[in-house]
């Protein structure tokens, strides 16, 4: 469904509530696209699975992670592809609310503070809805999936929705469920009080290479031994 009608961060955020996101035919295309898809995508928060290889990428300790540093820039790095769903009017909206509280960053740097992965999306309850995300080094985007899916279960989140499933995101634990079931899981997870900066939260490398079933409590860190991969940009949808 196309709509011409202009769109406000406001209404940007009902239509979420509702189970509908916007894309654009391209990045030059100013019209957007309302989906609503028969099958969902969505990361089971206790089922993200670490390989060998990824963990062994996560306790490498070659990289950095914030969240919200540089917001514009993850949604740019997204975009910047050859085939992207991502207009300057949906840029500016996502931009918009992040200003507002209600859409995050996570970012992955190396030593130098050069961005080289990251994903972004959408907070409302206990949802977080995946957008987009980007690597330009191998195991980025997934080193940062790690963290963001860590950082959801200790925030208290119930809902991952990655909109569409890839065989990249089926590979890390993505399934994909009807349109009736993910309405009666947006419905409960709207209902649901959840942060996406949880107090007191400090996660480590290892903390996050060592997720296992039971999700982390929000308030405490444990320390201790605490599209495709293989092409230069990935993403969500």
């Amino acid at each position: 469904m196309t709509d011409q009608t202009p769109i406000t961060p406001e209404l940007l955020l009902h239509a979420y509530a509702m189970g509908v996101f916007p894309m654009a035919e391209s990045a030059n295309d100013p019209s957007i696209h309302w989906v609503d898809p028969r099958r969902r995508g969505v990361f089971p928060l206790d089922g993200f699975h670490i390989s060998r290889s990824l963990r062994r990428a996560l306790l490498r300790a070659d990289y950095q992670v914030a969240v919200d540093r540089d917001f514009a820039g993850v949604v740019r790095a997204c975009a910047a592809r050859p085939e992207t769903w991502i207009n300057d009017a949906i840029f500016d909206l996502y931009l918009a609310l992040h200003r507002q509280g209600h859409a995050h960053s996570l970012e992955v740097r190396d030593h130098e503070g050069q961005l080289i992965g990251g994903v972004y999306g959408v907070v409302l309850g206990a949802a977080f809805f995946g957008e987009s995300m980007f690597s330009t080094r191998t195991d980025a985007s997934k080193i940062a999936l790690a963290w963001l899916i860590h950082r959801l279960r200790a925030g208290g989140f119930t809902l991952f929705d990655t909109q569409f499933l890839t065989p990249h995101l089926a590979s890390l634990g993505a399934v994909e469920i009807t349109r009736a079931d993910y309405h009666r899981r947006l419905a409960a997870a709207l209902g649901t009080p959840a942060r996406f900066d949880p107090p007191g939260y400090a996660p480590y490398p290892s903390l996050i290479s060592s997720m296992g079933s039971s999700a982390p409590s929000s308030g405490t860190t444990t320390s201790g031994a605490t599209k495709p991969e293989s092409q230069d940009k990935t993403q969500m949808s």
